[in-house]
């Protein structure tokens, strides 16, 4: 049911849900477009008696509102809260990463906003979601979770989300493809902290998340090595030589992800070289796939704590995305892949993007 333009009271909310929805997650948010509810089906949960949905003062402008729910198995409400806030805050943190990549691109005049878009919520699951094991402060802690941006176009997300996390100053981010600057147009191993490898030349970055996997085995390191793939990248035959590799090797530890937006430089991927049928593919050379929605922050969490269950056999997650989301002339248009978005766009794209 969509509020929107409705007066919007704890009182006219609840009248409203309380006898018609049996399981949710309510959170309240607020940016600088307008308002609304947002109802988030879950499992085993149901809503708190109705004296105790709002034990603390009633805030409209706060940002983030979470109603307190009990979970059946017994978790407490205080936990469900915190759940609930973790949850709204990752989402605040794409909408910012989404805003650096549009603003370093455009100060550029120049980069891959479309494809950086796409993989937002990805590499917000895994950096700030608890997935990734890492300190920001200690970059090459030698048991830390590995990260390769094997579509190494996509560098501008990779270096707004290492700014958020605290490897580097966030002004780096407008010296984008600059002369001398260490925040190149493609990542290079050891200008920049959190930069596991040099990428770019499309197809590496597998080969090189399985020589870490082997080279921790030497080492008796335990840490896992996640890789985030292109689609058109998967036309090269680099990738199908290292995943018969990571399947013969038993690289469990390997989480290859596929950033599946559907189209390359050049056009829809299904022009230029399809790749379906996918899942079989994958599957034929031994490896352990699952499917999800690449913009459900919520979705691809549950799919990389997932795949640490699996065993002796590597993992793919075919997040399934949109090119350029969160702005819908780019989503329209595959052609801002290797493009930066002028200053009007820019305003008009800002705007979308703050109305998430």
């Amino acid at each position: 049911m969509n509020f929107s333009g409705r007066k919007q009271t704890p009182d006219f909310f609840m009248n409203a849900f309380f006898d018609k929805v049996k399981s949710a997650q309510i959170v309240y948010s607020n940016y600088l477009c307008s308002t609304k509810w947002e109802i988030v089906k879950k499992q085993n949960l149901e809503i708190s008696p109705l004296g105790q949905v709002l034990p603390h003062a009633w805030n409209p402008r706060s940002k983030l509102r979470g109603i307190l729910l009990r979970r059946i198995n017994g978790d407490s409400m205080v936990e469900i809260q915190i759940k609930a806030r973790k949850h709204g805050e990752l989402k605040e943190i794409a909408r910012d990463l989404r805003l650096d990549i549009l603003d370093m691109t455009t100060k550029a005049g120049s980069g891959h906003p479309s494809s950086s878009f796409s993989a937002v919520e990805i590499l917000t699951a895994l950096y700030f979601g608890g997935i990734l094991h890492h300190h920001p402060d200690d970059p090459w802690w030698p048991k830390r979770d590995r990260f390769i941006m094997s579509k190494g176009h996509a560098a501008p997300l990779l270096y707004a989300v290492l700014a958020r996390a605290g490897y580097f100053d966030r002004q780096l981010l407008w010296d984008l493809r600059q002369i001398n600057s260490p925040v190149q147009g493609h990542p290079i191993q050891g200008l920049l902290p959190g930069v596991e490898a040099t990428t770019g030349s499309l197809g590496q970055g597998l080969s090189i998340g399985l020589g870490h996997i082997l080279g921790g085995r030497i080492n008796r390191l335990d840490y896992r090595v996640y890789v985030l793939l292109g689609d058109g990248e998967c036309q090269a035959g680099q990738i199908w030589e290292a995943a018969m590799a990571a399947s013969h090797f038993n690289a469990h530890q390997l989480t290859a992800i596929l950033d599946y937006n559907k189209y390359q430089e050049t056009g829809p991927i299904s022009r230029e070289m399809a790749l379906e049928p996918l899942v079989p593919k994958w599957e034929s050379f031994g490896w352990h796939v699952s499917e999800v929605d690449g913009h459900d922050i919520a979705a691809v969490m549950t799919a990389l704590n997932s795949v640490q269950k699996v065993d002796r056999q590597p993992s793919i997650i075919i997040a399934h995305t949109v090119k350029g989301k969160g702005v819908s002339f780019v989503e329209q248009d595959f052609t801002f892949h290797g493009r930066a978005l002028n200053p009007e766009q820019a305003v008009k794209a800002r705007e979308e993007i703050l109305c998430q």
